[in-house]
């Protein structure tokens, strides 16, 4: 008898082929650890998004209770609505509702613009090479590591050299600026990933570099496309600096009008709608990743260069 024939699966009584293999591991106590310790670490984390979440559900009288954990007696949802709609911002009494406006016109602008910049760097730094691109590489990841507040004096001087401080322009070319060296090494990463059978055919074929991009880079490239995506949303989204600096009143992002609720010293502090202006401030990211978290993972996971 043959190896081949003793390790065969066994048919059973009705014909089907038995699963042979490991049987699933039993729970030991190392795993019931493990999984301890993930339940724990969890909640953790949960803790603050739950007191805010009740907190903005409540009455300021039974605030002052002090029962930070408890469920409120009576749900309200007024403390969303004047979150919103009308708490003040300093003297302007207008929510949050301008600043969301203005983070929604940063982002749509600044997004699409960044990763197509990126998307043609990473895409000429890894087929297209050229003298010194190695160098151009290098100081592009130099720039990731670079404090932001290092370089936020020149960029005031040199926007208000050209007339673009304090205007929508000037932020998104801040944000396209800042968001540059994370997105090209991400897309340099994925295109060096890529099989180079597939660039040299199509230049064999005689495509150039436009025609490669579009008809070949371009529909490959959709995973790490989604992650930058994700990377970038989130990033201008959340940015509080660059709004705060360069945006202009104007066009203050949804982060600054926040801290502008929340540091309002007149009249009395409501709790309530300073932790509903917070979870609506955090809407965006927060479902961006409840949606497109899967994708974040393929995307990451395609653009891993393997060795």
């Amino acid at each position: 008898m043959t190896s081949e024939t003793m390790t065969a699966p066994k048919a059973g009584a009705t014909g089907a082929v038995e699963p042979r293999g490991a049987k699933p591991k039993k729970l030991t106590a190392s795993r019931i650890g493990v999984y301890a310790f993930l339940i724990l670490a969890a909640l953790f984390f949960l803790m603050p998004l739950w007191v805010m979440v009740v907190t903005s559900l409540k009455g300021l009288p039974e605030i002052r209770l002090g029962n930070l954990f408890n469920l409120p007696s009576q749900v309200t949802f007024e403390p969303w609505l004047k979150a919103w709609d009308t708490a003040c911002t300093g003297r302007d009494c207008n929510g949050l509702k301008p600043g969301f406006m203005n983070s929604l016109k940063i982002t749509l602008i600044s997004v699409p613009i960044s990763i197509v910049v990126a998307m043609l760097n990473g895409y000429a730094l890894s087929f297209w090479k050229y003298k010194g691109s190695e160098l151009l590489f290098g100081i592009l990841i130099f720039g990731a590591f670079v404090p932001y507040q290092v370089v936020i004096y020149p960029l005031i001087i040199g926007l208000s050299k050209v007339g673009l401080f304090a205007t929508l322009p000037g932020i998104v070319i801040v944000h396209t600026i800042f968001g540059m060296p994370i997105l090209t090494l991400l897309f340099r990463n994925f295109f060096a990933s890529l099989p180079p059978e597939l660039f040299k055919a199509a230049r064999v074929d005689g495509a150039g570099f436009w025609q490669i991009f579009f008809q070949i880079m371009l529909p490959m490239s959709v995973p790490i496309a989604i992650v930058a995506v994700i990377l970038q949303t989130t990033g201008i989204w959340n940015d509080f600096l660059f709004g705060t600096v360069f945006a202009g009143r104007e066009n203050m992002p949804m982060t600054v009008q926040l801290n502008n609720i929340v540091t309002t010293t007149t009249g009395v502090r409501e709790y309530n709608v300073n932790m509903a202006a917070t979870i609506l401030t955090a809407a965006v990211p927060l479902t961006v990743y409840f949606i497109s978290g899967k994708w974040f993972v393929r995307g990451i996971a395609a653009g891993a260069v393997k060795g």
